[in-house]
């Protein structure tokens, strides 16, 4: 039996995962509170009247025959439910490490402005100052952490996901009798019969497979 090597380059539509900002050991300004999502501009009033929505075309049946196809790894990954899974993984990590450095840099900012007080004695300005710094090396203890945990779940689920696609692609592979399968983004696909684009029936069957999966207990 001919034996199939399929290549995935995979790049997962799960969302880089963020660099939480850095700050310096012993600064005495509290340090840079890490990115927060920012909400999308409101959207613009509709007009009156909208033009009625087009209809969403069907796939194009397959070219049969063809021994050359291609499919769109980031559609997959961004559409089909195990990818919508991974990436809702990465947002709740990722919302849980930003709530948690936000938390610290608040206490930071409380400890900040005990130093900036004016009638404070010498002693217990140190003791605030020695506060702060123990806080600025947490915080970036914390940033590193969370940047280097987020990097782990990322990796660990590229190669679920890779490792969960690969039987179903070889499975459509030695149906269509395909001799070449390419990557959309990664082939430098310039034009290609929207009949020989397989990302929809690999989606559906992907979806299938997880699908009918027992749950684990």
């Amino acid at each position: 039996m001919r034996r199939l090597a399929v290549a995935l380059v995979l790049g997962l539509a799960l969302g880089a995962a963020p660099t939480f900002a850095q700050t310096k050991p012993g600064a005495q300004r509290p340090a840079t509170p890490a990115p927060r999502p920012t909400a999308p501009p409101a959207a613009a009033p509709a007009p009156a009247q909208q033009a009625p929505a087009q209809p969403v075309q069907p796939p194009k049946p397959f070219i049969e025959g063809s021994k050359v196809a291609f499919i769109n790894i980031q559609a997959i990954a961004s559409q089909s439910s195990e990818g919508r899974t991974s990436s809702a993984r990465v947002k709740a990590l990722q919302d849980k490490k930003l709530a948690e450095i936000t938390a610290k840099n608040k206490q930071l900012e409380s400890a900040q402005g005990k130093v900036n007080q004016t009638v404070l004695s010498d002693e217990v300005r140190a003791a605030a100052q020695k506060e702060v710094d123990r806080l600025n090396v947490e915080i970036q203890r914390m940033q590193q952490d969370a940047d280097a945990e987020l990097q782990e779940l990322q990796q660990q689920l590229q190669m679920e996901f890779q490792r969960k696609l690969i039987p179903v692609v070889q499975q459509l592979v030695a149906e269509k009798g395909l001799h070449i399968l390419l990557s959309q983004a990664d082939a430098g696909i310039i034009w290609a019969d929207a009949g020989v684009d397989l990302t929809a029936e690999v989606i559906r069957r992907f979806d299938a497979a997880a699908a009918a999966k027992p749950p684990q207990q």
